[in-house]
């Protein structure tokens, strides 16, 4: 497995990975609606954007195997709120079904912590769904609830929590 940075030709490989784990990881948690309706079209369009923008302070790294398929991914970059006490965040983690287990989540963790400490950033958090049946991944890092709020998709309230790590160091020790 390759852990490596994204690049603009990436864009359609992370759509397929964002719109598949959506619908696979949040069936039965986000209306069924919503799901259908995500498009792999739209969200290469929008991975597109985001891996072209140069001023995006953010970055992407990307697990890729042996027959060059990118499997998962990770976003993250300064925290977009601004008024937190953590600095960086991660923005989004995904791993194909069928290849979880394999440490790919651990080492893309590792590689956007590295990232997040050469940019200066000591800090993180990461937003999930309070359902997410994945959370212990984060718990088994260290990740600790710092906060929670109630957004909307598709129509329906849902709780979403986040976890904190003040020291990506300590992070990085963890994923490696």
């Amino acid at each position: 497995m390759i852990i490596r940075e994204a690049t603009q030709s990436d864009a359609n490989g992370i759509a397929k990975v964002h719109v598949d784990c959506w619908r696979s990881t949040y069936d039965g948690i986000v209306p069924g609606d919503f799901l259908a309706d995500l498009s792999y079209h739209e969200a290469e369009k929008f991975w597109r954007d985001v891996l072209i923008d140069s001023d995006i302070q953010g970055f992407v790294y990307v697990a890729e195997n042996d027959a060059g398929q990118i499997v998962g991914y990770i976003a993250g970059g300064p925290e977009r709120e601004g008024n937190r006490p953590y600095e960086g965040e991660f923005y989004s983690i995904y791993i194909l079904k069928e290849f979880q287990g394999q440490s790919i989540g651990r080492s893309l963790i590792a590689a956007a912590s590295k990232q997040l400490l050469q940019s200066g950033l000591k800090s993180v958090m990461l937003w999930t769904f309070a359902v997410n049946p994945y959370r212990g991944f984060f718990e088994s890092l260290g990740g600790k609830v710092v906060s929670e709020e109630t957004i909307e998709i598709g129509g329906s309230r849902l709780v979403q929590v986040a976890y904190g790590w003040s020291d990506v160091s300590e992070l990085v020790a963890k994923s490696d």
